[in-house]
């Protein structure tokens, strides 16, 4: 009962959708036919409702608030308020009703199917805590009773055991504080995990949009001889590619980016990066690298790696305008403690001797959006997303810091045997791969779709194209392609229920999954040929993926 999903929508079918997708995550639902209902099943136990903002109009929900008012102490129950679209500002009575709803997220529809299984999950995990709240509440006031019981049974004996006393309430004064701290870290958990899925989904959306600006300058470059038009779009390229860099970012930040984790030799990927470091530092800084051993290798994303020590060299730039000294050195560690799995590592350590960090903030550097920069000189987001992308590969990021010293950023990394380098033979085969091959696109963005297929007629393919999973999956047999692209999110059918049902048509077709969201996971899949192409990509990268994807 604690865990019930309460939904109020008793206009339309609403509760009916709402419970059908629910219900895909094993959630127990229970549609309420109005307010004074869902006030009945709050008394009987539940861990979240969802509520139609209409259903909260001409006074219908008097009971609730009364019920909200006179919840306990340890109570405050998570509301998801289903706004409709284009509401605009809302009324004074709309505004006193969200405010007496109190913990209460608001969506607005029509809804995103992940984006109501998130919310949901978070409100059930947020009541779930307070009924742990409760539990411990309950066994405070118990073991408070017995002590008093206690107390008045032994007072004969109040001098003798004065010490005794006085050591329980020190003792008890310290599991309360120590309480205290446990429950401030759990509600900025909370606050972290909120922000994280608030950050995929914006990404995912953003995402959509740079796809479409970033391939069309490229196509407008490839199609105009006018060497001004090729220059502007060059420009809107590169706008859209920082725009891609900031998602990415936000992306790694909220720990919901799948990174490209392959072996990489961290001395060859410092090395190729001197230059790069060294223009970034200008002449008033001396550059310097220290070596251990001639290969050292790790697991980690090499793109993401060399973004986040190019980020450090800039952090210790800013921290030296006068000029100083920065050296990044490699080195062979064991793990120095238990918050890391036992083994060897490979720590990057880069050292400045600029102004320092206040020991006041140490603890707070990779924080994300905490900058000590002036407003627009920096986001926030370099140094979280640099422990984001240390914590992605299976090691952690350290921080030691002097004021008028220095500083030292340490990238602990989980060091792997040496990979021998591989032999790219495929070269001639992709060359041919075009020819008079068929792709269907599957795209409910029209915008997206449209790009696609332009893009995609322009590298030589015969394409065809559908606004949905089910239309698509009806064109398969008359269309025959010899690939399949399809978007991951879109209504009804998602891109992997897609691929899923086109397999069993024809258990051989080579499938692409173009998606905007970051935490796609196709290892789930009993699929062979099937390859993610995450957005925002370049014409190059679709061109290459098409290629592999029809030899592979």
């Amino acid at each position: 009962m604690e865990q019930r999903v309460l939904i109020l929508a008793p206009f339309g079918r609403d509760a009916d959708v709402i419970a059908e997708v629910l219900n895909k995550d094993n959630r127990s639902c229970l549609a309420c036919r109005d307010a004074d209902a869902l006030t009945e099943a709050l008394d009987a136990g539940a861990g979240t409702a969802l509520i139609a903002e209409e259903a909260l109009a001409d006074q219908r929900a008097t009971r609730l608030f009364e019920w909200l008012e006179h919840q306990p102490a340890w109570s405050d129950f998570p509301f998801i308020l289903l706004a409709a679209t284009g509401t605009g500002r809302r009324s004074p009575r709309g505004l006193e009703a969200l405010e007496r709803l109190g913990n209460v997220v608001v969506l607005e529809r029509p809804l995103n199917s992940e984006t109501l299984r998130r919310a949901v999950a978070s409100g059930l995990r947020a009541r779930a805590r307070q009924y742990e709240s409760r539990r411990h509440l309950a066994e405070r006031i118990e073991a408070q009773e017995a002590l008093v019981q206690l107390n008045d049974s032994l007072e004969s004996r109040i001098a003798e055991r004065t010490h005794e006393l006085a050591s329980a309430n020190n003792r008890l004064m310290m599991e309360i504080h120590e309480r205290a701290k446990v429950q401030a870290v759990l509600v900025q958990s909370q606050k972290m995990e909120a922000l994280g899925q608030l950050t995929g989904g914006i990404a995912h959306d953003f995402n959509n949009l740079l796809n479409v600006i970033m391939v069309n300058s490229e196509l407008i470059a490839r199609v105009s001889s006018d060497e001004r038009i090729r220059s502007m779009a060059a420009t809107v390229k590169r706008a859209t590619e920082r725009g891609a860099k900031l998602t990415g970012q936000l992306l790694t930040f909220s720990r919901n980016s799948n990174l490209d984790l392959k072996a990489v030799d961290v001395v060859a990927l410092l090395q190729g990066m001197r230059d790069i470091i060294t223009v970034s530092l200008g002449s008033g800084i001396s550059y310097s690298n220290e070596f251990e051993s001639d290969e050292m290798w790790t697991q980690a994303d090499a793109n993401q790696l060399e973004l986040a020590v190019l980020n450090l060299a800039i952090n210790a730039r800013d921290a030296m305008p006068g000029g100083g000294q920065l050296r990044v050195s490699v080195k062979e560690r064991p793990a120095p403690d238990q918050t890391l799995a036992e083994g060897q590592y490979v720590v990057i350590e880069v050292t400045d001797t600029g102004s320092g960090i206040p020991p006041d903030i140490v603890t707070r550097v990779f924080d994300p959006f905490f900058t000590t920069k002036p407003i627009g000189k920096g986001t926030g987001l370099g140094l979280s997303q640099v422990y984001g992308i240390a914590r992605q590969a299976g090691g952690t990021a350290r921080l030691v810091s002097e004021e008028g010293v220095g500083t030292t950023v340490e990238l602990w990394l989980p060091m792997r045997e040496r990979v021998a380098p591989q032999n790219a033979e495929a070269s001639n085969t992709e060359a041919n791969a075009v020819g008079e091959k068929r792709v269907l696109v599957i795209e409910d963005d029209s915008e997206v779709r449209a790009m696609l297929v332009e893009s995609l007629r322009m590298l030589g393919y015969n394409v065809t194209e559908a606004a949905d999973g089910r239309a698509g999956l009806n064109r398969l047999a008359d269309d025959n392609p010899d690939l399949l692209m399809v978007d991951f999110a879109m209504p009804g059918m998602n891109g992997i229920d897609v691929i899923a049902e086109a397999r069993r048509m024809r258990s051989d077709l080579p499938v692409i999954l173009a998606t905007g969201y970051a935490d796609v996971d196709i290892s789930g899949l009993s699929v062979e040929r099937c390859t993610v192409l995450r957005k925002p990509f370049q014409l190059d990268d679709l061109a290459r993926s098409i290629r592999l994807g029809l030899i592979a």
